[in-house]
């Protein structure tokens, strides 16, 4: 029996996270690295560039039924530091460039990561 505390993750992504996945891995649209599918305390971000503290979530049609959920997740995260932004399923479809423009206008907005000191005197 599975411990409550272990995060199953999917095994295949939405139309949406697999375009918006493509985008995001693309260098020449965000210099930055983002993970998918990645654990932070007891959630598994849909997207996330540590470097920056910003999460992307997609959210489905049926997300309707996770609004309160949601809102306390984003504040666990916000709590531990981290930007959440937004898109429906639909924009990422319809409007792929769009919500890219969106991500890179947040990155633009987050000051540059500090340096990491590992390895120095």
């Amino acid at each position: 029996m599975a411990s409550p505390h272990v995060i199953f993750l999917r095994q295949n992504q939405t139309p949406a996270e697999l375009r918006l996945w493509q985008q995001l891995r693309a260098k020449r649209s965000m210099p930055l690295r983002f993970r998918r599918q990645y654990p932070i305390g007891n959630y598994v971000v849909d997207f996330v560039c540590l470097a920056a503290r910003l999460i992307i979530e997609i959210d489905g049609e049926s997300h309707n039924h996770t609004i309160e959920a949601d809102e306390r997740r984003t504040q666990w995260l916000e709590a531990q530091g981290f930007r959440v932004i937004r898109f429906m399923n639909s924009d990422v479809l319809k409007n792929t460039e769009g919500v890219v423009q969106a991500i890179q206008a947040e990155l633009a907005a987050t000051p540059p990561p500090t340096p990491s000191r590992k390895g120095r005197g």
